[in-house]
């Protein structure tokens, strides 16, 4: 049976913008990560539809690219977005809002009420929450990427900032992406762009590890990437850097694909083959930003076909996800083309959410939810025998 463990509504303050002295003193009590009971009512929606302990997620559109566009923050000021956000996830992940710029904006500064308000919204509705990022190349504030620190500085800058961020949130949050992207495609670490495995040595990336655990023993840690859905050079990396960190003894809990997946390429058709074998070194899985790009027709509208595809590709990495006993946790990078990240940054290609502009369910959004039925039915049988 799949591990359940949900934090259940708590009474917190409001989201303040802290300043470095008070940002750990004053975090917020932990919740009770105890499961609501599982209920099977409203099959139209994601989460009622899962198995057991399967955790259906998205993004909370937010922060990064959404600050330059043409909208209000979507999470703060769009309440049909809040209402779809509760009604169809049983967990969130804060797409930008946890991410070094804008959780940590000055040296002597964390900006804590966005992520407050998050965590908040998923205790209200019953969800868990993934917290992202801890230690990445990109999005850090330009205070930290253009200061002059000292190898011994930076390390205490990371330290306090993973004791800081971690801690506020213990208790509260279901898992971390504690090390994200940390090699390129070829299975090399970024030793040039990741100013911590830069001037700190590869094994700063254990150290994190073991902050993050220290600051909330009960989270499970992960290593999150891109384009490690396959058995490839990227992915031959992490297997190998788990098990040296395995050995020593580093609280390393979880192997995330991000599955930014475009039908422009082919399906990683091995994606289960590669789940099974960070499961084999007991390690939990998960999907943890998957959409489906495409490339758009002149009128923007794609076609029956197109929008085949892409269901087909969400179904099938759902079901990847699915056939390994330790992937308990599957999250779409947004449900909405309305706050989608992809037109920004892959020029002619889009339409790559669950659903439209305007919250018009895709055959995607079915696809997922069909076979989570199915899925759901089977486990049912299962404990029934």
């Amino acid at each position: 049976m799949r591990s359940l463990r949900l934090a259940t509504v708590t009474l917190a303050t409001a989201a303040l913008c802290l300043p470095l002295a008070t940002g750990a003193a004053t975090a917020a009590p932990p919740a009770d990560r105890k499961a609501p009971p599982h209920s099977h009512a409203a099959p139209d929606r994601l989460r009622s539809a899962a198995p057991e302990g399967f955790f259906v997620g998205t993004a909370v559109a937010g922060g990064g690219h959404h600050l330059s566009q043409d909208y209000p923050d979507p999470f703060t000021h769009d309440k049909e977005y809040r209402k779809i956000l509760a009604r169809q996830f049983g967990s969130v992940s804060p797409e930008n809002q946890m991410k070094w710029d804008f959780i940590h904006p000055e040296r002597d500064r964390y900006d804590f009420g966005q992520a407050d308000a998050i965590v908040r919204f998923a205790e209200r509705n019953r969800q868990v929450v993934r917290g992202h990022t801890l230690l990445w190349h990109s999005q850090n504030p330009e205070w930290l990427e253009k200061g002059d620190f000292s190898a011994e500085e930076l390390r205490a800058l990371l330290r306090e900032h993973i004791t800081t961020v971690v801690g506020r949130y213990a208790g509260r949050i279901q898992q971390w992406d504690v090390a994200n992207e940390i090699f390129d495609d070829q299975g090399r670490l970024r030793t040039q762009d990741n100013i911590w495995i830069r001037e700190l040595g590869p094994g700063i990336v254990a150290d994190a590890f073991r902050w993050a655990h220290e600051a909330d023993p009960e989270a499970k840690l992960f290593f999150n990437d891109y384009n490690v859905e396959s058995v490839n050079a990227k992915s031959d990396a992490y297997h190998a850097l788990v098990q040296d960190l395995l050995a020593q003894g580093v609280p390393v809990h979880g192997f995330s694909v991000q599955a930014h997946l475009s039908t422009r390429y082919g399906f990683p058709g091995d994606l289960e083959d590669n789940l099974r074998r960070f499961d084999a070194l007991g390690l939990e899985t998960a999907v943890t930003e998957l959409d489906v790009r495409m490339d758009l027709p002149e009128s923007g509208v794609p076609t029956k076909a197109q929008e085949r595809k892409q269901a087909d590709y969400y179904r099938r990495v759902l079901q990847a996800c699915l056939a390994v006993d330790g992937c308990n946790s599957f999250t779409i990078w947004g449900f909405t083309d309305k706050y989608s990240w992809v037109p920004v940054f892959f020029e002619g290609e889009g339409f790559a959410n669950v659903m439209t502009e305007d919250f018009v369910r895709k055959p995607a959004f079915y696809a997922l939810r069909d076979t989570l039925k199915e899925a759901a039915r089977k486990d049912r049988g299962h404990r029934r025998g």
